[in-house]
């Protein structure tokens, strides 16, 4: 899909020399992937303290159990 996006020239030269990309192309894909990774890492631990467990849960004992 062909895109036309107004960036900030020296910000994607920046990002692809610490990246040590080859191309722009490269340097955002690489930049969009690292953000989604990041985002969907906050959205894990918004659920701290939202899980309940058992804690006489012994995992050790159901993995015995199963065949």
């Amino acid at each position: 899909m062909a895109t036309n996006l107004a960036l900030d020239d020296r910000l994607i030269e920046r990002a692809r020399r610490i990246g040590r990309h080859k191309t722009k192309r490269a340097a955002v894909t690489a930049a969009l992937e690292e953000y989604i990774r990041y985002r969907r890492q906050l959205a894990v631990l918004d659920l701290a303290g939202t899980i309940e467990f058992d804690r006489s849960y012994r995992y050790k004992a159901e993995r015995r159990r199963r065949p």
